[in-house]
């Protein structure tokens, strides 16, 4: 069945069943932070929920997403057209590894960021009872983490960034593939769900071309010691 999620008193996203989002999505969004005058892209868009995100305050000038699932493609137009965003967000049907395909929608080499929420897990990993478009945003049985980063880096001008969420023990993966594809992975914030607590979620960003030199960051405390949200977790979801 199909809902609506506000985001704000401007911003509504469309979701069901199989094609919705979760708190990492959030995190992501509210980490990348584009700038007005840039033009992004999101990969593995589902529901749009990142774009739409990125149209809560201050809007980027040009906003792709792209989704390989026609029925969450769908869901992010809906989207789109219940905000009045079609003169900046897109919603592309499309398999981003395609490239020939993709640089026919986006022209490689021209954007300013790109933000993925990839498949977490490798294919035929796990035993969740997952509908068949569940498996495709959560299992790589559709891309890999290698094409994820390769799209990326196609669809990246020189000093552009990318900006990823991914689980905390795929991080060697991750830098290996970013400085494989000449993104150099500059900035790392691990997510906690409590103080003390192992990081469940990591948050990278990365810069096509730049130099050798990561930055860690404090981490993201969600909940405090009674079980409440930060004021950090809270600022996000304003």
């Amino acid at each position: 069945m199909e809902e609506k999620f506000k985001l704000n008193d401007n911003i509504e996203v469309f979701v069901n069943e199989d094609h919705r989002f979760g708190t990492d999505a959030v995190l992501l969004a509210d980490f990348a932070a584009p700038l007005p005058n840039m033009s992004v892209c999101d990969l593995c868009t589902g529901c749009g929920i990142i774009p739409l995100y990125f149209c809560k305050n201050k809007p980027p000038k040009r906003i792709y997403g792209v989704e390989l699932q026609k029925e969450a493609s769908e869901l992010f137009r809906k989207g789109i057209e219940k905000n009045g965003l079609e003169d900046r967000v897109f919603s592309l049907n499309a398999d981003l590894t395609d490239l020939e395909r993709l640089g026919s929608l986006i022209p490689m080499n021209t954007l300013d960021m790109v933000t993925v929420n990839p498949p977490y897990y490798r294919e035929n990993s796990g035993k969740e009872r997952l509908s068949p478009a569940q498996k495709i945003a959560r299992h790589e049985t559709a891309c890999s983490l290698k094409q994820v980063i390769e799209a990326a880096d196609f669809l990246l001008k020189y000093g552009g960034s990318l900006k990823m969420c991914h689980l905390p023990e795929r991080l060697g993966e991750i830098f290996y593939l970013m400085s494989a594809h000449n993104i150099q992975p500059k900035k790392l914030t691990l997510v906690c769900n409590k103080e003390g607590e192992k990081p469940w979620l990591a948050l990278v960003s990365g810069k096509k071309g730049g130099k050798i030199g990561l930055r860690v960051t404090e981490s993201f405390i969600m909940r405090d010691k009674n079980g409440e949200y930060t004021e950090r977790t809270k600022k996000v979801y304003e």
